[in-house]
């Protein structure tokens, strides 16, 4: 019976050294996938990035240009940044192709952020890009902090950058609203629907709603005939929640 007992025991702690085995393996594998595509993404970030020296000051100032990525890629739709966060990446259009993949079309745990299928993104009222959530606030991980108005002070505006006739347009948006719902659900807000607004009715009750739901008031609204902006991530407290941030053209 005590030999029995003792084999229970060994096998216990081989079961255990196993398991802790293969729980570091897939902890350090995830560690080294999320150093790769952060130094991915930096290198990315340095295709785009370039430097204005003023002359009479010798201040250096940052500039997004897009000509060269576009020539990597032509799903690509524009750049989105939040200064002072890890948001500063590219944003592509093929339905949901970047859901999973990189820019280079390759698979990525990442994905890309991705403009809706629906919207135009020279035309659409409202431009819906969708980013995961990770959890070291890569990607659109850092939305998550919106849910704080300390945060929101600090983080007011988000700059979309387009390609227009191989001149990169810099498209400054001030957030008007942030707040959580729930998509897949009669009783979750549709944001994601609206794109183009029918008439100033269709517009002002996208707004209001998004002011029902807010975390927080920002004191900023948004008129029929403004250009908005709508981010959208995964949100974790609820079954098929999301966080959503709003933002108008200024």
């Amino acid at each position: 019976m005590k030999k029995r007992k003792n084999i229970f025991i060994i096998l216990g702690i081989l079961l255990l050294i196993v398991i802790l085995a293969i729980s570091s393996y897939f902890f350090i594998k995830q560690v080294l996938e999320n150093r790769n595509l952060d130094k991915q993404y930096e290198d990315i970030q340095d295709i785009v990035t370039t430097e204005i020296i003023n002359n009479n000051t010798e201040d250096k100032k940052e500039t997004i240009d897009l000509n060269e990525l576009y020539k990597i890629n032509n799903d690509l739709v524009g750049w989105i940044k939040i200064d002072g966060t890890r948001i500063d990446y590219p944003v592509m259009q093929n339905e949901d192709y970047y859901l999973r993949r990189n820019i280079y079309k390759n698979y990525s745990y990442y994905g890309t952020p991705y403009l809706a299928k629906y919207c135009d993104v020279k035309n659409s009222d409202n431009l819906v890009i969708y980013g995961h959530h990770i959890k070291n606030n890569a990607m659109f991980g850092e939305l998550e902090n919106y849910k704080k108005k300390s945060f929101y002070n600090n983080h007011k505006y988000i700059k979309f950058y387009t390609l227009e006739n191989e001149l990169t347009i810099e498209h400054v948006y001030e957030v008007i609203a942030t707040f959580k719902t729930v998509v897949y659900s009669d009783n979750g807000f549709k944001y994601y629907s609206f794109n183009n607004a029918k008439n100033s009715q269709d517009f002002n009750d996208y707004v209001s709603m998004c002011k029902q739901l807010q975390f927080y008031e920002t004191g900023k609204t948004a008129n029929y005939g403004d250009k908005l902006i709508t981010l959208s991530t995964c949100e974790y407290s609820r079954k098929n929640g999301r966080i959503v941030v709003v933002a108008k053209e200024v």
